[in-house]
């Protein structure tokens, strides 16, 4: 059975958030690290130089940088995050981000239930 996740949403388990990631050299590379019902988390690498254009999710998100650093934009303003950062985006925030050199951010998202 293939193994979706790098986690088991029913088991105990560990994952190295740091670990080395093959053939980046040019692009962006996600990993799907623990999904359930209402939080899924994702591990990002990103070579120098690329983006992700402005958008939205429904999600809460927390992103957490590893390593590198990358601009990344919540409506007009620009943060520079660096390891060890934590940035809260609340549901619908326009978001976009660059990465001046290669960088590694883990992603949760928390899917609150409907009012």
């Amino acid at each position: 059975m293939k193994k979706n996740t790098l986690l088991s949403p029913t088991d105990s388990g560990i994952c190295s958030l740091l670990a080395p990631v093959d053939n980046i050299a040019h692009g962006i590379v996600s990993r799907a690290v623990l999904t359930t019902p209402g939080i899924r988390l994702t591990l990002f690498h990103f070579a120098a130089g690329q983006e992700l254009s402005e958008h939205t999710s429904k999600a809460r998100a927390l992103v957490q940088i590893l390593s590198g650093t990358c601009a990344f934009s919540v409506g007009a303003t620009v943060h520079t995050l660096k390891p060890g950062d934590l940035l809260h985006l609340p549901p619908n925030a326009p978001h976009s981000l660059t990465a001046p050199e290669a960088f590694s951010m883990l992603l949760t998202q928390i899917t609150e239930p409907a009012p």
